[in-house]
């Protein structure tokens, strides 16, 4: 699989193709040290600073690895899967065992740190997971879904929130099917709306224990729905 000079273009993402293609494809097995930046350079026809980034990228993904004062090895055969694509294949009943823990934090914490604003956004975010109730499952899952998010927001926790975040894409697909498949709205459309609201006035009333309290019982029964048979 011989390297060959590169077109211009984005030259670190091409080396970086190239180098990748190198290992994926079998020529330099697990366990190669690959030439020196030097070499990589001649073959690729680019400068070192770029070999040196591409190098970083494969490193990113896990590939190859630095050894001080040995050279740059080859670790893996195939990139190390991102965060966001291992969401994307987890079963939701994995994702909500893990929402669990972190809402749960959240809430405890949102009661102690919330502003006025948090509360103002809560109580907004309540009334529109109501005006929802008399839409379809989708628009509702989204209302329920951005007050979670004001809760987790009020806890003023960077990593929270961004935890939170990359998790809501699989909740939005488990929950939309979950309401489809047990039709849990077709006698209550405003289905869990006293758990929220109890929930809200926790965290407005300063309550950590009772937040906390009230969003496990919410999110525990939900699970449960998720792995009855």
């Amino acid at each position: 699989m011989p390297l060959g000079p590169l077109r211009p273009s984005p030259l670190v993402e091409q080396a970086t193709a190239h180098l990748r293609e190198q290992i994926t494809g079998g020529a330099w097995p697990v366990g190669t040290k690959l030439p020196g930046e030097t070499t990589l350079a001649a073959s690729l026809g680019v400068g070192r600073s770029t070999v040196r980034e591409a190098l970083r990228a494969l490193a990113g993904a896990g590939l190859v690895r630095a050894r001080q004062g040995a050279g740059v090895f080859v670790v893996a055969a195939e990139p190390q899967e991102d965060w966001a694509a291992k969401l994307r294949r987890a079963a939701v009943t994995d994702v909500y065992e893990v929402r669990i823990g972190i809402e749960v934090e959240a809430a405890r914490l949102a009661a102690r740190r919330r502003t006025d604003d948090d509360v103002t956004a809560l109580t907004a975010a309540l009334a529109g997971r109501r005006d929802a109730a008399g839409a379809g499952d989708a628009a509702f899952v989204d209302a329920d879904i951005a007050l979670h998010a004001a809760v987790v927001a009020a806890a003023h926790n960077p990593v929270l929130s961004a935890l939170f975040t990359e998790f809501v894409p699989a909740l939005r697909r488990g929950l939309i099917d979950m309401l489809q498949l047990l039709a849990l709205r077709s006698d209550d459309p405003n289905h869990g709306d006293d758990s929220h609201a109890r929930l809200v006035d926790a965290v407005v009333r300063g309550d950590g224990d009772a937040a906390g309290r009230t969003l496990r019982a919410e999110l525990e029964e939900t699970l449960a729905r998720l792995t009855r048979p």
